[in-house]
């Protein structure tokens, strides 16, 4: 979504009852607790939701004995100078070579826009593209220090080892998943998408918006 006034684009999927989650995972539910419909003097709900739930940023408590939680990530990599490359693979690992013909000096923060976007919140992508290790290391050397991706992970569906969560961490990169970069063109813009600030969770929902940068 775009709001033309101010050029953000809202990179962000909906939480509702309706959205995909992974296979297994908590899916979104929200509850009222009091309605001003039955004599309350406010509306009040509680929520139900997994720390994966919609765009969200991984902590590395979710795939290592490693204590920082989402309360404990660093700010600054979540808001800066980001480049939107669309590429047209469809399944299977993404390499440097995906993004060949894209202008990517500077680069700090790099989103990956891919067929997955099109989807509507409530489909599920099993066989989405993903990066590889040899990505990782590659961004890395460049000096990037996010990785966003549409797809909802940084590893295949079925992979065990998750080799690039790994390599993202080793390598002291941040990254997010499952954003929604339909209608965005590609470009540099100003992303801003701060994971909430929880202790003791495995990651956090984000709300990810880009600003058309002025470079």
């Amino acid at each position: 979504m775009v709001t033309d006034s101010m050029r953000l684009y809202d990179i962000s999927r909906t939480l509702t009852p309706a959205l995909a989650v992974w296979p297994g995972d908590t899916p979104f539910h929200y509850e009222h607790v009091l309605r001003r419909a039955d004599g309350a003097a406010v509306n009040l709900t509680t929520i139900t939701l997994s720390s994966h739930s919609g765009s969200h940023a991984d902590a590395p408590y979710h795939v290592a004995d490693d204590p920082r939680h989402p309360a404990d990530l660093p700010l600054a990599p979540y808001i800066g100078p980001a480049h939107v490359v669309s590429i047209p693979r469809q399944h299977g690992g993404i390499t440097p070579s995906d993004l060949e013909g894209h202008d990517l000096a500077g680069m700090e923060r790099l989103l990956i826009h891919t067929w997955v976007s099109d989807l509507p919140d409530n489909t599920w992508p099993e066989d989405f593209p993903y990066p590889t290790v040899e990505l990782v290391d590659w961004l890395a050397a460049q000096g990037v220090v996010l990785l966003g991706l549409d797809s909802p992970s940084m590893d295949a569906f079925d992979s065990r080892d998750l080799p690039c969560h790994h390599r993202l961490l080793e390598q002291g990169m941040v990254h997010l998943e499952t954003l929604c970069l339909a209608g965005v063109p590609d470009g540099v813009y100003e992303l801003i998408a701060f994971p909430l600030k929880i202790a003791g969770v495995c990651g956090s929902p984000v709300r990810a918006v880009l600003r058309a940068s002025a470079r």
